[in-house]
């Protein structure tokens, strides 16, 4: 069988040092450097294959510490410290010698209690419903996935005239992909950055910070395989060069599988 162009970006060399030796994939390449979703997987894979892993992950915070430039890259994975249900990790991707990316996550082993999803999904046409968009962005990552805004698309005239940050929409990776940890860990950083949506303006932009929290265990994943996920994301406040935005991700049934948060660079 073919493999996806995800399962490629991703794929990490096991090197005799403990690191793994990984690369930039060109389908997810962004307008500098690749997509800041699969750089997120990338790291979270050198957890997920490392051989002293504890459970799943439920949460992944990425800080971009400078641009990812096209090529190989090494990744450290080191689990710091490993509790009777829980493991936290330090993570660490190098180019050239020089630090690129600094992660943490948390994986646990996870069991059965009372639960909630106090963040319902909002009320939505399906996906058959919703048409892909008019406007499509130039970068190569979007490709890699089926995007099917509801409200808050890409703006198809910059003029300023935005008036909200809002966004909803359909999504799932083109080709559809069984989702998984991964996967899912990508398409959390599906959302363009707020400030877009927000004024209908081009201004120089970049994540600094990323975290992801897992709602999902690995059994739910498996059974939503290559559906939909309906996103939706919102800023809080834009101000002195940064803004946050934060987001939600849900299955076609319901279930809230993922919540986001990250905080955005961005220059007048």
């Amino acid at each position: 069988m073919k493999s996806h162009p995800f399962d490629k970006a991703i794929k990490l060399a096991p090197q005799e040092d403990g690191t793994w030796l990984g690369h930039t994939s060109a389908p997810y390449a962004n307008m500098v450097g690749p997509f800041g979703g699969v750089t997120a997987a990338q790291a979270l894979n050198a957890v997920l294959v490392h051989p002293q892993l504890l459970g799943e992950p439920i949460s992944l915070t990425v800080n971009f510490a400078a641009a990812v430039a096209n090529g190989p890259f090494t990744v450290q994975a080191r689990a710091a410290r490993t509790n009777r249900s829980t493991q936290h990790w330090i993570i660490e991707m190098i180019q050239a010698g020089q630090t690129v990316l600094t992660a943490t996550a948390v994986t646990a082993t996870r069991r059965e209690t009372w639960s909630l999803d106090e963040e319902t999904m909002p009320a939505s046409p399906m996906p058959d419903q919703v048409p892909l968009p008019k406007v499509e962005a130039p970068m190569e990552w979007i490709k890699r996935y089926e995007v099917r805004p509801i409200v808050g698309g890409l703006p198809e005239v910059w003029d300023a005239s935005g008036h909200s940050s809002l966004s909803q929409l359909w999504v799932r990776d083109n080709p559809p992909r069984p989702l998984d940890f991964a996967s899912l860990a990508a398409i959390a950083d599906i959302f363009f950055p707020r400030v877009f949506i927000r004024r209908s303006t081009h201004v120089p932009v970049g994540t600094v910070s990323m975290t992801v929290y897992f709602h999902a265990n690995g059994q739910q994943l498996t059974e939503h395989g290559t559906g939909y996920l309906l996103g939706q994301a919102r800023a809080q406040a834009f101000r002195n060069g940064f803004f946050d935005q934060t987001s939600q991700l849900w299955s076609e049934s319901g279930a809230l599988l993922v919540t986001t948060h990250q905080v955005v660079y961005y220059k007048e």
